[in-house]
């Protein structure tokens, strides 16, 4: 009997018989004492560092310039020069922290992340720069619409969720998601009603989501259900660092000019008091962190994106370059939906003309002139494919006759 508990207290990995006092796990064949435990991770650790370590060196390998990134922008996004290079600088930066996380000594110093917010009327091109990144980087990316989050403990999604998105992104991998970038859209729609001067009705949909996204912008271990929402309560939570993960904010914030005019002692379309010309087009340019607060965000949420830029609204020659110039331009779509029933398209350049009037008088943005050229061109997809002709051109009145018609 004595001898089978001096084999209960024998570690089966180092051999030594451990005493009493002392910490061991038994399983089925063997044992295992605390130190074999610690050296076992001590090993595993130093294995999870190197092929970090390696991971980074290969995505070192691939990384782009800043210059690099804004070329690659500009084949899909037409214009938005500033916002372009803010994005491409922040976006370049945030590998450089990845790289300086890994290699950083005691005495180095530490390179803190700047969120970005991008601030510009629908159509301008937001998103699109937000997918365009999402296909040229070397990170995991994401996108979260800001409208469908609510406190906890309403009918909703958690702020959370937004995690959960890019842990599917990075396929469950947590170091990868960690340094992944998260693009929140629409996030102006978490204003607080009344603006600096909140109502007194509950606002489960504002401020509240905005004080819980604070802990995810800062940086903090945050419990992220891996398969989103509260319809698993049951499932085990995934601990998430979001230190290094870099968010990028994204709203249409309809009608802050108004509140940059009176910052600036202007009316949208007038004279400031030093007699400057001040465009409404322009106004946006002059946008600040005191323009965001006054529109409704939280102060603690404007100062965890120090980083704003916005982007201007398009005029008649952006958008005309939009429908013809990127590589995804809508014309060039059509091109090709015929070139694939053997039909060669051809647009006039008076029918571009006039679908960008049309998208400038309805005030979409880009994402007007879509909805006119397809309007225009359903009965030609109708009727084309069938009728057995290799040529046809789309002249303005073909398109006024077609976008005009009840």
């Amino acid at each position: 009997m004595a001898k089978k508990q001096n084999l209960d207290r024998i570690c089966s990995f180092c051999g030594r018989e451990i005493p009493r006092d002392h910490f061991i796990i038994g399983g089925l064949d063997a044992t295992i004492c605390e130190d074999c435990i610690q050296a076992a991770m001590d090993i595993y650790q130093e294995r999870k560092a190197h092929l970090t370590r390696m991971d980074l060196s290969n995505l070192k390998t691939k990384m782009m310039k800043p210059k690099e990134i804004k070329a690659k922008l500009d084949e899909y996004v037409i214009g938005q020069e500033e916002a372009k290079k803010t994005i491409s600088v922040a976006v370049y930066n945030h590998y450089k922290r990845l790289f300086s996380t890994a290699e950083t000594k005691e005495d180095d110093v530490e390179i803190e992340k700047s969120n970005v917010l991008l601030v510009g009327e629908t159509g301008t091109g937001k998103t699109l720069i937000a997918r365009t990144i999402a296909k040229m980087l070397n990170v995991p990316f994401c996108i979260a619409d800001a409208t469908v989050f609510t406190q906890a403990g309403y009918v909703g999604e958690d702020v959370e969720s937004i995690l959960t998105r890019l842990l599917q992104a990075a396929d469950y991998d947590v170091e990868q998601a960690e340094r992944g970038i998260v693009f929140i859209d629409e996030i102006d729609k978490l204003a607080r009603k009344g603006g600096e001067n909140p109502s007194i009705t509950r606002d489960v949909s504002g401020e509240g989501v905005q004080q819980a996204m604070l802990k995810l912008l800062e940086g903090s271990i945050v419990n992220v259900p891996p398969q989103g929402g509260r319809k698993h309560p049951e499932q085990e939570f995934i601990q998430v660092n979001t230190q290094h993960i870099l968010f990028i904010g994204s709203g249409a914030f309809n009608n802050i000019d108004q509140i940059i005019a009176e910052r600036v002692n202007t009316h949208t379309i007038g004279y400031n008091q030093e007699g400057r010309n001040i465009q409404r087009d322009e106004m946006l340019q002059h946008i600040t962190m005191q323009d965001v607060k006054s529109f409704g965000l939280i102060p603690e949420l404007c100062g965890r994106f120090p980083v704003i830029t916005a982007l201007a609204p398009l005029d008649k020659a952006a958008l005309k370059r939009i429908l013809t110039q990127p590589k995804n331009a809508i014309i060039k779509q059509y091109v090709k939906l015929f070139k694939m029933d053997g039909i060669h398209v051809t647009f006039e350049e008076e029918a571009l003309d006039y679908i960008v009037e049309k998208a400038e008088v309805l005030k979409l943005g880009a994402r007007g002139l879509r909805s006119i050229v397809e309007k225009i061109m359903n009965d030609a997809m109708f009727e084309f494919p069938s009728s057995g002709k290799k040529k046809i051109a789309i002249t303005k009145a073909y398109a006024v006759e077609h976008f005009e018609k009840k």
